[in-house]
This record gives C-alpha cells, structure tokens and sequence, in this order.
C-alpha cells in the first residue's frame, strides 16, 4: 500500500493504552515483605501505645486488633495502586461499597485510626524515616498526654455510694472518707422515702497508701453507714 506524501510526513497518531497493563505490581518480593513489616511494627507499636494509654471503661480488644490490621491494608493498598490513577480511582469505587456501622464511642480511637492510616502509607509507599520520625513523635505526644492527664479537670478514680442513717452523726463517715481520701466532691443526695435515710454518691481520690477495699471496710463498719459500693469511675463513667 502506497502512501501519500503528506501521510508520510504527517504519520496518523497512534492510540496509547493509559490502563497501564504492564508493570501491573511496581514493587519486588523484597520490597514488599519490607513494606508490609514496617507497616505492621507502626501498626504494633500504636496498639501497644493505645493499650496503655486507654482509660474509661469502653476497651475493646477489636478495636487493638484494628489498628494493627489497618496499617497493614493500607500499606498494600498503597503498593497496589503504585502511582496509577486508574487503579486508585478503581479502588474507590470498590471500598465506596463497604458501610460501617460501628460507632466510635471516643473521639481518640478516631485518632489512632487516622494514626494508622498515615503510618500504613508511610509503609506502602516505603518512606521509612518519614514513617518511623512521624511514628515516633506520635508515640512521645501519646505518652506524654497520658502522664499527664492532659485536658482534665479533675481525676476521679473511684464513684461510692452508700446509705446513711440520718439519725447518726454524719461526722462518723466523713471522718472515715478522709482517713482514706486525697480528695473527695459531694455528687448526689437522695433522700429516701420515708425521710429516715440518705442515698449518698460521692467522687473519691483515694491516697495512694489506701486501697477500695480499706475504704469499703471502714465505712462497712461506720455505724450508720449500709449498701457501701465502690464504683472504678477513670472519668468516663455516668452517675
């Protein structure tokens, strides 16, 4: 077949495959054993921190296990989509179909999440120093608020409730709270029905020589004083 003069200079353009279907993994064996163990020593090191630091009664083991487990996906999600666009856009589509339904009771866990995230990409994408810099200053601010209470307006350690005969002088179990508390607030009075009684609800700090049950036992023996419960309240605890 004969062409023209001006096809010969003018050659017609030719269609260009943007799928990208070589080079369908950019990454070797090597590169991505050590892209997912990095990613899982950030994910290990966060749950561990997260472990520690969790305070309230709403510990889930899952939700450990979770963070761990995110770092890892999103550091092979990471590798899958290698700089394509079209696989990434691929990717959302597919996990745009997934609903979580579980609800996030503390705005931190939020935080380990996104935590984890981060570091998975980090991972993925083999930026170690930025991953193990980021993850250590993650680790040192986690640490640090923990210690230190950081937000807090008080710490309450313990919720008791108990009854008190009004007939008694209440000197009796205040003077039993003090021998075993820091520091002590009023919460709640409930006068019982027939006047004769209290329902009292106090916050307690106990000293750091007491123990509950010392405290449960002295006001067990306060005359006057019945229903001793001691509550562990470690701020997150409705009275």
């Amino acid at each position: 077949m004969l062409l023209s003069a001006s096809q010969a200079q003018n050659p017609p353009p030719q269609t260009i495959n943007i799928t990208g279907t070589e080079n369908l993994l950019a990454y070797g064996t090597g590169q991505i054993i050590a892209n997912i163990a990095m990613a899982l020593v950030f994910g290990v090191v966060l749950s561990v921190v997260y472990r520690q630091t969790h305070k309230g009664l709403s510990y889930s083991q899952g939700f450990t296990q979770t963070i761990l487990l995110v770092s890892v996906i999103v550091a092979i999600v990471m590798m899958v989509i290698s700089g394509s666009i079209a696989r990434a856009f691929a990717l959302v589509g597919a996990l745009s179909i997934i609903r979580f339904r579980t609800v996030v009771k503390d705005t931190r866990d939020t935080a380990f999440v996104f935590a984890a995230l981060a570091l998975g990409m980090a991972g993925g994408t083999e930026n170690y120093k930025l991953g193990v810099i980021g993850c250590g200053f993650l680790v040192v601010i986690m640490l640090v608020l923990h210690s230190t209470n950081f937000g807090a307006l008080y710490k309450s350690e313990f919720i008791l409730r108990f009854t008190f005969d009004q007939s008694k002088d209440s000197d009796t179990y205040l003077t039993r709270i003090q021998e075993h508390a820091k520091r002590f607030h009023l919460l709640n009075v409930e006068p019982s029905g027939d006047g004769s009684s209290l329902r009292l609800t106090y916050d307690i700090t106990l000293e750091k020589e007491k123990t509950a049950e010392q405290l449960t036992n002295a006001l067990g023996s306060t005359d006057g004083a019945s229903e001793v419960v001691l509550i562990v309240a470690k701020n997150d605890i409705d009275y």
